[in-house]
């Protein structure tokens, strides 16, 4: 199982890799640069994608969906955005194979060429706000607040599972107002609502802030961002809200008839997270026996593995297990009977500490006859005898897992705090690169001329311009020119 994982410390890179595949998350498919994603890891995102889908209703958001293919001249129409997605866009051209008359198998059909080529969605700006041209007339149908859940492709040369694959599945928000400054608002609401699934449900600290103008989403007046801080010192974008101004409702003719009786462009937003979070939530927990999760997206938050050597034991122990089930599942806690015979105990415990599964109970006929089980935490790696008579089963399992969902969110927010370091000087500030990583708190002069040389020279961007940053006045940590506050910089995912 975890035997033989590369340690972090080690190499970070081949450990992240081959947790991904022994954990049973997800592989590399037949498709070069797309992946696989195991019924293991598809459970959890399912989790995340239950709670996000709940999130967004409680806030008036309804699911639709939309084509996978848009027409070029779509993209063509907000200038920006094509010059963003340009090179990373898969083209379809023909509509119809046909079989090689020298016998090679299929070929395309040259004579089956589509008049319009069709981009294969790397995001749906352009074909949403091409509908929503048809759904809004007048102010009573705003806001329109839609969202859905999709698969889209951006094709990558260099891939990593979850982090970066040329299809991955994602959510997609798009949103239409009245005013700006309902528009900003709602921009602003989904970025809170990712910091606060990131936190209360992954145990992620993030960073809430704006992305620089070069980091800016393309097409987008503003984009506001979560960015966390992984285990060995980079960052990772954990997720975006775009303020679209009138930007599409422009390119694409989107006009509204106001109470007062005028015609105006609405005011647009976008916001999204995808499978990334898959990788987020495995390099902020997981440690050198393999993943550590959250209670709250754990498929199976408790197993119980019974120790026998008979039939007969097994039959008294799982008589018991299913006792303590009955207790649990009323409760909303997913819990796991594992009765095979074909794998010692031993293994097992193995493998779901490898899956990271909250909470272990091993049980055996000695535990029966004294009513104790064993109960092992996988954050911690600790074991304790309980005493069945003692403890009423239900609370005790309760708030065992949420003392594990709140230690680990602390733990990964120590060791941000840890990591995040302010310089003032260009010597500190490849220093602290080259060195520990993490977040670098420092001064910026504002031009993307500075941001571009300290990229070259460092390989660190500007994370975010912190939404709780304080404005004080400083010396750029490049130029030495005037600067107002510190931004965060980090290497990055």
């Amino acid at each position: 199982m975890s035997k033989g994982l590369p340690k972090r410390s080690e190499d970070y890179s081949q450990w992240y890799n081959e947790l991904v595949k022994r954990a049973d998350l997800a592989e590399n498919s037949a498709v070069r640069g797309c992946m696989v994603i195991k019924p293991y890891g598809y459970s959890i995102w399912e989790k995340m994608q239950q709670q996000l889908d709940k999130m967004f209703k409680d806030t008036g958001h309804s699911n639709a969906y939309f084509p996978l293919f848009i027409p070029k001249s779509y993209l063509s129409k907000e200038a920006s955005h094509v010059e963003g997605f340009a090179k990373e866009c898969a083209v379809v051209t023909h509509y119809r194979l046909k079989n090689d008359e020298g016998g090679k198998g299929v070929i395309v059909d040259p004579e089956a060429k589509l008049e319009e080529e069709l981009i294969v969605r790397p995001t749906s700006e352009t074909v949403i706000w091409s509908t929503y041209r048809n759904w809004i007339q007048s102010y009573r149908d705003l806001p329109l607040k839609v969202n859905q859940w999709a698969n889209v492709v951006r094709w990558e040369m260099r891939t990593r599972l979850f982090l970066r694959t040329a299809e991955f599945l994602w959510q997609e928000g798009h949103t239409a107002h009245a005013t700006r400054e309902e528009a900003i608002e709602e921009t602003e609401l989904m970025m809170n609502i990712y910091a606060q699934f990131a936190e209360e449900y992954m145990g992620m600290p993030v960073v809430k802030g704006i992305k620089t103008a070069s980091e800016r989403f393309a097409g987008a007046v503003e984009t506001y961002c979560i960015e966390a801080l992984m285990q060995d010192g980079k960052a990772l974008q954990a997720g975006t809200s775009h303020f679209l101004g009138q930007n599409f409702a422009n390119a694409f003719d989107v006009k509204f008839a106001t109470k007062e009786g005028g015609l105006e462009h609405v005011w647009g937003t976008s916001w999204g997270v995808s499978t990334r979070l898959m990788g987020a939530l495995i390099m902020a927990h997981s440690d050198d026996n393999g993943l550590v999760l959250p209670p709250k997206l754990a498929p199976i938050q408790v197993v119980i593995v019974p120790i026998f050597r008979s039939e007969e034991e097994l039959q008294a122990v799982e008589e018991k297990a299913h006792e303590i089930m009955d207790k649990l599942k009323p409760l909303g806690i997913s819990v796991h009977f594992d009765h095979r015979d074909t794998h010692k105990p031993g293994w097992k415990f193995a493998e779901y500490e490898l899956k990271g599964v909250p909470l272990r109970i091993a049980m055996g006929p000695r535990d029966l006859a004294n009513n104790t089980i064993e109960i092992a935490r996988r954050d911690t790696l600790s074991k304790e005898m309980v005493n069945l008579a003692e403890v009423e089963i239900g609370t005790y399992i309760t708030e065992k897992l949420e003392e594990i969902q709140a230690t680990i969110y602390q733990k990964a927010l120590q060791f941000r705090q840890e990591n995040t370091t302010s310089v003032d000087t260009w010597e500190e500030f490849q220093k602290v690169l080259d060195g520990k990583g993490g977040f670098v708190s420092a001064h910026w002069d504002g031009t993307p001329e500075t941001e571009e040389k300290i990229k070259e020279q460092t390989k660190a961007t500007i994370r975010c311009i912190p939404l709780d940053q304080v404005k004080e006045d400083g010396k750029c940590v490049l130029t030495g020119n005037p600067s107002v506050g510190r931004v965060l910089f980090a290497k990055a995912y």
